[in-house]
This record gives C-alpha cells, sequence and structure tokens, in this order.
C-alpha cells in the first residue's frame, strides 16, 4: 500500500489548509483500516489530528475538533483533510497513515506564516 500526501506548503494565518492522500495498492474501503492523519510540529511529539474509517465515519482529536474535517472520495480512493482558522502553530509536518500498520505517506511540510 501507498500513501501520498499533496497540498500547499504555506498557508497564511487565519487560512484554511487542504490536504489531500492519495491511496494505492489498496482500498479506502477494505475491512477494518482506519485512515489517519497525523502531524508533528518542529521538535515536538506527533500528534493524531483524526481518522476515517473503512466505512466512513470519523474520528477528530478534542483539540482540533472545531476546525477540523476529514472526507474521503471513494471513487478516487482518496481522503482529505481541511483544516481551519490555521495559526503558526499549525506548522508541521502532516502525514497520512493506517493506523496500525506501518503505512505511511512520505508527509508534506506544511508552514502557516504571513
Amino acid at each position: 500500500v501507498q500513501l501520498q500526501e499533496s497540498g500547499p506548503g504555506l498557508v497564511k494565518p487565519s487560512q484554511t489548509l487542504s490536504l489531500t492522500c492519495t491511496v494505492s495498492g489498496d482500498s479506502i474501503t477494505t475491512n477494518y483500516y482506519y485512515w489517519s492523519w497525523i502531524r508533528q510540529p518542529p521538535g515536538k511529539e506527533l500528534e493524531l489530528i483524526g481518522y476515517i474509517s473503512y466505512s466512513g465515519s470519523t474520528y477528530y482529536s478534542p483539540s482540533l475538533r472545531s476546525r477540523t474535517s476529514i472526507s474521503r472520495d471513494v471513487a478516487k480512493n482518496t481522503m482529505y483533510l481541511q483544516m481551519n482558522n490555521l495559526t503558526p502553530d499549525d506548522t508541521a509536518v502532516y502525514y497520512c497513515k493506517i493506523a496500525g500498520t506501518n503505512y505511511w505517506g512520505q508527509g508534506t511540510q506544511v508552514t502557516v506564516s504571513s
């Protein structure tokens, strides 16, 4: 399974981040796969943003729930992350992965700066 993140590298404060995770080698509807978004700010630990399950149900980290949305397009075998009202604290490398496995994307750097 391969996962590939894509999106803008630079976003201005208060704007919305939109990231795409394109999946190949397996279906995002494969039973019991949970497709996660994770980020790692500079010098900090990995942080779970949330996930969308094989059935389409979603979970969000409580600290990010109010401004985060994870969705998918089954026909495109792709999942998406949208995060609103960005601040410099959202600067991080953003990853998509399959929870509980070693399948990760390579990560995409997102910098929030004016």
